[in-house]
């Protein structure tokens, strides 16, 4: 999920600086005409930018990580062949970050008629109380300009979705105001005419009552929406994008052939597919209150790789990339909790900060039935093959005995999550190798107290781990390396 550097999982990017528009920009119908606008349909907007950036190498999914390979572009020739699409995948695979990143892709401005519900372009009206508008106006119909981050709507498909809703309905205060109940004018509209010359997305589309997706079946392929009867014909220009679950997908689950028929693409999306990836993904999404070293976000990345992949774990319902996120966060909490009660002027976590994430997100994992009653258990022990893995990596070939030395005439050495950087270098002193390992894990020459303080507990548990040192906790939960 990542290219330039690489870019895939998972903004809505490009807000505007301002909302509002240039003093320069034609105000009415006249000027923009004599301005030599041409009106394009979203889809031609859409494929026009996108090949403006693939030409000259811009960024097109800013903040997407990981799909540049796969993904992307799939994403891509749907959008130049315009095709309405929906994307497959898990949950935490980044479906909803990428279809938001799609508005970076329209024009900055797009002309609307004042007024207008339904932002209609004013070379192409839609009501007939608009028509009329240009009809009496002329030249002279007001016009406003529409920023494209105000071009998306979006709806999360609930059982007690509408067919109102979505499409629209009778407006039963302009009935009650006088109108005729088989007048247009009466119609209020859904969320979908209402994204007109923009992006609609669905979210987790099977959800959806089937009736409800059978309002959808002339969306996708007439353009037009039909309400309560009404002889009233708009030809909606918009792109539909869909999410859903694989398992959801299909005959068998909650989704209408006709509807499936009607997407001209299905994409599928995919966690990480490699350990950059993962450590890529958590650095840039992660809110962190405090340093976490490199070593321990590739201890949290496998970690959450391990989970993802365990027998253990039902693979049908995923493991989020928010899994990793807020582990890292959850880390990065531990490091600031302990410097606010040790008093220590920085907060750098340590690999005893991970032990709080297998009971703190133990219910963003859905275990086997078969694993009632031992899911703590499962993800502790997921952690330390992930500690391991990430010791051999990163310190394979080095000399440690520097540190098994320290222990084995009977020293103690005694850390723990409210154990200061301080406290835990006291006990140390000058370890032979020692700035060989800090090196290793990129924590430079001349590390603080705190970033050396987390070198020297993950090789402490690294060697635990690898049976070349013991480990006792201690009932006030601090933990104790010895020989």
């Amino acid at each position: 999920m990542l290219s330039q550097p690489r870019s895939s999982v998972l903004t809505v990017t490009d807000a505007p600086t301002a909302i509002t528009p240039s003093s320069d920009l034609p105000r009415t119908l006249g000027e923009l005409r004599a301005s030599g606008h041409e009106y394009k349909t979203v889809k031609q907007e859409l494929r026009d930018n996108l090949l403006a950036r693939l030409r000259d190498g811009g960024p097109r999914f800013p903040g997407i990580v990981g799909y540049d390979d796969t993904v992307l572009p799939e994403v891509e020739r749907a959008l130049l062949a315009g095709h309405d699409m929906v994307l497959l995948g898990e949950r935490g695979q980044g479906k909803t970050r990428l279809i938001r990143g799609l508005i970076g892709l329209l024009d900055e401005w797009t002309p609307v008629i004042t007024g207008s519900e339904l932002h209609e372009h004013p070379y192409h009206p839609l009501t007939p109380a608009t028509r009329r508008m240009v009809a009496e106006t002329g030249d002279l119909l007001p016009i406003s300009w529409l920023h494209r981050s105000e071009r998306y709507g979006e709806k999360l498909a609930t059982p007690d979705t509408s067919v109102g809703d979505l499409i629209g309905d009778v407006d039963p205060i302009k009935v009650a105001e006088g109108r005729a109940l088989g007048d247009p004018d009466t119609i209020h509209f859904g969320l979908v005419p209402r994204t007109n010359r923009g992006i609609f997305a669905v979210n987790e589309l099977p959800d959806l009552a089937e009736r409800i997706q059978v309002s959808l079946l002339n969306v996708l392929e007439e353009r037009d929406i039909q309400v309560r009867g009404y002889q009233l014909r708009l030809p909606l220009d918009l792109l539909l994008v869909a999410s859903a679950n694989p398992e959801d997908y299909t005959n068998r689950g909650r989704i209408i052939t006709p509807l499936k028929d009607r997407f001209g693409a299905e994409i599928r999306t995919h966690y990480p597919v490699d350990l950059a990836l993962e450590t890529e993904l958590i650095r840039q999404e992660a809110d962190l209150v405090a340093a976490v070293p490199d070593h321990l976000v590739d201890v949290l990345a496998r970690y959450t790789r391990a989970v993802r992949e365990s027998p253990s774990v039902d693979a049908r319902s995923g493991i989020s990339a928010r899994f990793a996120i807020a582990a890292a966060e959850t880390v990065a909490a531990s490091a600031l909790r302990r410097s606010g009660l040790r008093q220590e002027r920085e907060a750098v976590a340590r690999i005893c900060d991970t032990v709080s994430v297998t009971s703190t997100l133990r219910g963003k994992v859905e275990f086997e039935s078969g694993e009632e009653g031992r899911e703590t258990e499962v993800l502790a022990h997921l952690l330390r093959v992930a500690t391991a893995e990430t010791f051999r990596d990163r310190l394979a070939g080095l000399d440690l005995s520097g540190f098994t030395d320290l222990v084995a005439e009977g020293a103690i050495v005694e850390t723990g999550d409210l154990v200061s950087a301080e406290e835990l270098l006291g006990q140390i002193g000058t370890v032979p190798g020692l700035a060989k390992v800090l090196d290793r894990l990129g924590l430079g020459d001349a590390p603080s107290p705190g970033q050396a303080a987390s070198g020297i507990e993950f090789v402490l548990e690294g060697l635990h781990l690898t049976r070349r040192m013991a480990k006792e906790l201690t009932d006030d939960g601090r933990t104790l390396y010895g020989s």
